[in-house]
């Protein structure tokens, strides 16, 4: 038995697993290329980079004359971006600009000297053999201090050194000094740039850690949309089919759910109004041949009466009519059959049957189109729009066809008054008509575009509906090039 775990239960744990995935991988970094101490953790680095440049400050002093000295110390804090200089052991200034030191920083000096410093029973300093090669650093341990001091903020690090010039007599025991007014100190408190590939190199873990999760949720939820995108439009044949077990799960579940319910409800209603208009085709046939063998029998006042209900049952005949269209239409779309067929040929056919001597019809295709649809359905629906055109708007019908790549449009356009932007997605609606009266003078029940959109997407196409630039109405059908 599968577990079913929540969405937010699967986010969290993805992101917690993200953590320890990071942070083990710190720690390997850290344990093979670190040492993890009080120093590293507030200095980064800055430890070793001190006494890098101490050495080398040393290096110079021991060498050069002691007038030569402040040179060097000029030159180290120009080229680091940084104030050195030289303290002795009671924390005075010996050599550089800084000159007085804050409390703190005093306070530390001397503390470590006094920590450190002899016996009393020790020779003086003087007395002490000069250290050979091998012996040369000072034999106490190392003083590194890294500090910080407000008003002004300061940072300041502190180095323990031992200056062995015979130019300049004996030993001396100093405290190297750097002050910087920035963390960074030139690159020596603080380098950023590690932190900075560092910190890129987590976020690009991290995007392609989470990558998988997101697009997994970003298309799901794709998909769904354009589910529901097609059972807005009518198609409640689609599925989503998903399988997963969380929250999107059952949301897609419900979605085709929904969807098998819909289809049925509206094939239930189609079925019914295609058997309702088959019922009634047999006794309305009876009926307007009975009226018209009594139209010729009777005369004067009579035969009027007899003309207007034989009238409106022929009203009634193209009424059924219309919905047994629409129902075959409807129920044919499962199993239409696609073939390549000619647009130019089915629209010149358009042009022979609806063509009037009062209704002009204007052509321009391109040569050579050929779609892959089903020919009674593609000639049916272009009749309809034609058709629709001439009773809505008394004026030429331009009919045209063009491809644009693996499409080809067809475009039926007439120059009359269009329709309120508010009602263009539902003019293809089955029964919904701009005239709620529904007479026959102002357009039939409202089945003509609903029986366009029905032969249209039989034949995997659509077709929509737009206002033209001054006024006009013009509906594309677009079906797919036959390969």
């Amino acid at each position: 038995m599968s577990i079913r775990l929540p969405l937010y239960g699967k986010i969290l744990a993805w992101f917690f697993l993200n953590l320890v995935v990071v942070a083990g991988v710190f720690a390997l970094l850290l344990d093979a290329q670190f040492h993890f101490d009080l120093d590293w953790l507030f200095t980064a680095g800055a430890r070793d980079r001190l006494e890098a440049v101490r050495d080398l400050i040393v290096g110079e002093l021991e060498t050069a004359p002691p007038d030569d000295w402040p040179q060097v110390l000029q030159r180290y804090s120009e080229a680091h971006r940084v104030k050195f200089a030289l303290f002795d052991d009671e924390a005075r200034p010996f050599l550089g600009e800084v000159r007085e030191l804050p409390e703190p920083v005093r306070t530390r000096i001397l503390e470590r000297q006094n920590f450190l410093r002899p016996p009393r029973t020790e020779p003086p300093l003087d007395a002490t053999p000069r250290p050979t090669d091998s012996t040369r650093r000072w034999p106490r341990p190392p003083f590194r201090v890294l500090m910080r001091t407000t008003g002004p903020t300061h940072y300041w690090l502190l180095a323990s050194a031992r200056i062995d010039n015979p130019l300049a007599g004996s030993p001396l025991r100093v405290v190297l000094v750097a002050r910087s007014d920035t963390l960074s100190a030139g690159g020596m408190i603080w380098n950023p740039r590690p932190w900075i590939q560092v910190g890129i190199a987590v976020f690009v873990f991290s995007l392609l850690f989470w990558l998988p999760l997101v697009r997994g949720i970003t298309r799901t939820i794709a998909r769904m949309m354009n589910a529901t995108r097609q059972i807005a439009d009518g198609r409640f044949d689609v599925r989503v089919n998903l399988r997963r077990r969380d929250e999107i799960g059952s949301l897609a579940e419900s979605i085709d759910q929904m969807a098998a319910r819909l289809d049925g409800l509206v094939t239930g209603q189609k079925r019914f109004l295609g058997d309702i208009a088959h019922e009634l085709c047999a006794p309305l046939a009876k009926m307007q041949m009975s009226l018209g063998i009594l139209e010729q029998r009777v005369t004067g006042e009579d035969a009027t009466f007899v003309r207007s209900a034989s009238e409106k049952a022929g009203q009634i005949s193209a009424l059924v009519g219309e919905l047994l269209s629409f129902s075959k239409a409807s129920f044919g779309s499962s199993a239409v059959q696609l073939a390549p067929v000619s647009v130019g040929e089915v629209i010149a056919e358009v042009v022979r049957r609806e063509e009037a001597p009062a209704a002009e019809i204007s052509t321009a295709v391109e040569p050579d189109l050929i779609v892959s649809a089903n020919r009674e359905l593609l000639t049916r629906a272009i009749s309809n729009l034609v058709r629709n055109a001439r009773q809505h708007a008394a004026t030429p019908v331009k009919i045209s066809a063009s491809r644009s790549g693996e499409d080809i449009t067809i475009l039926v356009a007439d120059d009359g008054p269009g329709v309120p932007e508010a009602e263009l997605p539902r003019i293809f609606d089955a029964f919904y008509r701009l005239d709620a009266s529904r007479t026959r003078d102002t357009g039939g029940a409202g089945l003509g575009l609903a029986i366009v959109k029905t032969c249209v997407e039989s034949c995997c196409g659509t077709v929509t509906a737009r206002n033209r630039t001054p006024h006009g109405l013009e509906a594309l059908v677009t079906l797919r090039a036959a390969m």
